[in-house]
């Protein structure tokens, strides 16, 4: 069994209580931080732990919080992005109902680190419930004395709130996050300037994933040089991934980062193999905004090496031959599936969610939907296949947020490993809709 930092006590009857959370450890890390450390020996070791920001981008945390400004006289913030909106990932959702303290616990040794003094964590509407059991749990460290003022009589005082969105996937864009936190219309902002420069309320600021901050308390109750050992090069620690789709054993999984892409999906510890012994297709591994990878990518490498499960590992080969780990969000597909009717899927959501604010990825994903709809109902021509590329060609890198690439990687993924399937639905499409079908989203977990 891979080592488990995250989930060593996710089924412990009552671990969603304080009293039973402090039992297994809970807080010990705001204890070491306040009374024995530093706030830029905290930094430090975060930066030791090579520890990547999980909610996608995979950038180092460590890093990101030294580029923090520090102003006199200047509040600074610390934002948890909890707006989990990615189709294909439900791994926070899972961390913060089953175990909600090691958040608010993450939450509290980071704002120390950063010298915040008010925090907050942006959830999805969607996920009202989770913020009740994150509200009872936050109360509880009130009641306890991990939050409020003078924590542990240290003359350290913190302030932690839940502030739910109203269900919109472009505020997982960490600065349209910051305007829905503001008040105002989600719309991303134009960088420079940067959160950790001008972020909540034109103050430095910090916004991390959910199970960034939940992997803090490991990295100081263990230090930085612990947490780097596990892993694989610069794929250090765990990582939660969502497995869902055509196979047997859906559901949330804390892995080693390094273990083959192979052994997730067959073996009986994670995804234990492909649904009613179908062949595999091909592989969402980050969430629905990464390029698709079809099985010769993952099984048969020219280079007779394996496809591990890691940010690099992931991405070798570029856009051409490689994706990304993303956020975790495995989505697997049997040979059975229609790769054009997922992506007509994905296309659909992108262009409902996009904010209108920049033309390429407002005009370009209602385009992008309604040639693969035009395609799949049987009135494609060869010419729609070669608009949809140069069609997707023009949105990637010319918006203001990553949402245009992030319609346009599974449109270019597509075509490119898959183009004669497109073709297919071209030439004769009621003989494709007999052979394939989409059925990837009745197996979403059972977290």
């Amino acid at each position: 069994m891979g080592k488990k930092l995250l989930l060593e006590h996710d089924h412990v009857p009552g671990i969603q209580g304080y009293e039973v959370y402090r039992k297994h450890g809970g807080y010990a890390s705001v204890e070491k931080a306040i009374k024995t450390m530093s706030p830029e020996a905290l930094v430090e070791e975060v930066k030791k732990s090579g520890l990547r920001g999980r909610g996608g981008a995979g950038f180092p945390t460590g890093m990101k919080w030294s580029f923090l400004a520090k102003p006199e006289g200047v509040p600074r913030y610390l934002v948890c992005n909890a707006d989990e909106s990615e189709p294909g990932t439900f791994k926070d959702r899972y961390l913060m109902s089953r175990i909600p303290h090691i958040l608010v616990e993450g939450m509290i040794t980071s704002s120390f680190a950063l010298g915040v003094n008010t925090a907050f964590i942006y959830i999805r509407g969607e996920y009202y419930y989770v913020a009740n059991i994150l509200e009872k749990a936050i109360s509880e460290a009130y009641a306890n004395g991990w939050l409020g003022k003078n924590i542990l009589g240290t003359g350290y005082n913190l302030d932690l709130h839940v502030q739910i969105g109203a269900g919109a996937y472009i505020c997982g864009e960490e600065t349209a996050l910051l305007e829905s936190l503001e008040g105002k219309r989600g719309n991303p902002r134009i960088k420079p300037p940067f959160p950790a420069i001008a972020g909540l309320y034109g103050c430095p600021t910090v916004v991390n994933n959910v199970e960034t901050l939940a992997a803090v308390p490991f990295i100081v109750n263990y230090g930085g040089d612990a947490y780097a050992q596990i892993g694989i090069g610069k794929s250090a620690g765990t990582k939660l991934i969502s497995a869902s789709g055509h196979i047997n054993k859906p559901g949330i999984y804390e892995i080693e980062m390094g273990i083959t892409v192979e052994d997730f999906i067959y073996s009986e510890e994670y995804c234990g193999g492909i649904l009613n012994g179908k062949k595999l297709k091909a592989v969402v591994a980050g969430g629905s905004s990464v390029p698709v990878l079809p099985a010769d990518k993952i099984l048969n490498l020219a280079n007779g090496e394996k496809r591990l499960m890691s940010y690099e590992s992931l991405s070798d080969g570029g856009f051409a031959g490689g994706t990304m780990l993303g956020s975790g969000g495995f989505i697997v597909m049997d040979e059975t599936t229609s790769i054009v009717e997922n992506l007509f899927t994905f296309a659909r959501f992108y262009h409902h969610e996009s904010c209108g604010q920049c033309s390429p990825c407002r005009e370009g994903t209602a385009w992008m939907e309604k040639i693969l709809h035009k395609i799949m109902d049987g009135h494609g021509t060869l010419a729609d296949i070669d608009l949809l590329w140069e069609i997707q060609s023009k949105i990637e890198g010319n918006t203001i947020c990553p949402l245009g690439d992030a319609a346009a990687w599974p449109v270019a993924s597509a075509i490119r490993h898959f183009r004669s399937e497109f073709e297919e639905y071209v030439s004769n499409p009621n003989g494709v809709k007999k052979n394939r079908h989409y059925d990837t989203t009745h197996n979403l977990g059972n977290a």
